[in-house]
């Protein structure tokens, strides 16, 4: 299956400064483990794979005073493998399950660039911050792996030329054929359906029986809600499941603020807050802040106070919304599909790299997500179809001065006014 992240790994392999542990992220069933192994058949003479989940001998070794020497004799022991400074990539998956492998990690640092070592786990970033003594500055580096974005569904179906047509498209920003754009069109719809989870799309990929894949969502969402147990107290753990089960009617409402009264009657930040930080931290979901423009400058910071929640799929999200996949090939008009519209270019955007935002003015008026790229503001409008009208547009542009506006929706490439529009299927182009 071929990831876009290959060359973020081949970048850190061949650094030239030499090269500190790499925390790999992601949610469960993105594909960590996968891309990792045969990223080592690639690129390495031999791989040493260790899932603290399964290997607790191997965990009793891992302790932040153990030394460098021994750490890799404990490795080599356990997977009755030879380790070779440069040759070798060590792999330590499920690293959340073993609590004192982050800190030893620092003793890698003191052995670069000779060990290559990449640390992954699905619960990495709650196991980060639950962190008596964080990590110190510079002894890892790290990268956060996303389900398949819509190119990559390109490729796994063999769609390598629909996907180069389509970037070639948004650089010109020039109109597809119709015929290439209602079929973009008709495959955006699919990948609305399947989502982007490895599984899902594989199956897709291999049969092309779109019956078959809500099963396989409804397994991973279990397993995510497995881990809230897992991972968490239970009285934790039911408000976790509580806020994640309410992000579709979240996204639902004329005001898509993340509201605690939705999860709960008399919800509020004191009550849910822990829930939220983990649900982020798990990259389960997608947090989008608030926006505001630091003084004297173009530059966004956070307004922590207010925030919008998507969930980390497409797939997933047309699944927990109950859409139907008719209704989703149809393309017929509802408020979930709206949502579903717009959680799929949150999805987009932070596959792309980008640290999501939305702004509000005081009366209420809105722009969907707000970027900063090279330097500059660009504001991005979200549209399940054709329609164009948006209230919020003008006082954006008087605000925030961007560069540019991106408006998502069905209609095929163009500019007009100033605004640029970008067929949904070009999201990954941003």
């Amino acid at each position: 299956m071929r990831r876009k992240i290959e060359a973020r790994l081949l970048a850190w392999k061949e650094s030239a400064g030499g090269r500190a542990p790499l925390l790999l992220r992601g949610a469960r069933h993105v594909g960590k483990t996968r891309i990792l192994k045969e990223f080592g058949e690639k690129h390495y003479k031999n791989t040493v794979y260790v899932d603290f989940e399964n290997n607790f001998t191997a965990a009793r070794y891992f302790d932040e005073r153990a030394n460098l020497k021994r750490l890799i004799w404990a490795l080599e022991t356990v997977t009755q493998s030879v380790i070779t400074p440069g040759e070798t990539l060590i792999i330590l998956d499920e690293i959340q399950a073993c609590t004192r492998a982050l800190p030893a990690l620092k003793n890698f640092c003191r052995g670069r660039p000779a060990y290559h070592i990449i640390a992954a786990g699905s619960l990495l970033g709650v196991a980060e911050a639950r962190l008596e003594t964080p990590l110190p500055a510079g002894r890892t580096e790290s990268a956060t792996l996303h389900p398949l974005d819509f190119e990559e569904f390109l490729w796994e179906l063999g769609e390598n030329h629909m996907a180069g047509e389509i970037r070639a498209h948004y650089a010109e920003m020039s109109p597809m054929p119709e015929a290439l754009h209602a079929r973009a069109i008709e495959l955006y719809r699919y990948y609305l359906a399947v989502g982007g989870m490895p599984d899902c799309v594989s199956a897709f990929a291999g049969g092309k029986v779109i019956l078959t894949i809500p099963a396989i969502q409804h397994d991973i969402v279990n397993s995510y809600t497995a881990d809230m147990a897992k991972y968490s107290k239970h009285a934790e753990a039911v408000k976790l499941r509580a806020c994640y089960d309410s992000i579709p009617e979240q996204l639902t409402k004329e005001n898509r603020k993340f509201q605690y009264t939705v999860v709960q009657r008399g919800g509020s930040a004191a009550l849910f807050g822990e829930a939220i930080g983990y649900l982020a931290q798990s990259c389960v979901t997608l947090k989008s802040g608030r926006m505001n423009l630091a003084a004297g400058s173009a530059r966004i910071i956070e307004d922590p106070s207010s925030f919008k929640l998507y969930l980390n799929d497409a797939g997933l999200f047309t699944l927990r919304a109950g859409i139907s996949q008719q209704a989703i090939m149809s393309g017929e008009a509802s408020v979930f599909m709206d949502a579903a519209a717009e959680n799929y270019i949150a999805q987009s955007l932070a596959a792309g790299g980008h640290r999501l935002f939305h702004w509000t003015s005081t009366h209420t008026a809105e722009i969907d997500f707000a970027l900063q790229k090279d330097g500059d503001i660009i504001g991005v409008e979200v549209k399940r179809s054709t329609r164009a009208r948006s209230k919020g547009l003008r006082g954006f542009i008087q605000k925030c001065s961007p560069a540019y506006i991106i408006r998502f929706s069905e209609r095929n490439f163009g500019t007009e006014k100033g605004v640029r529009a970008v067929p949904h299927y070009a999201a990954f182009c941003v």
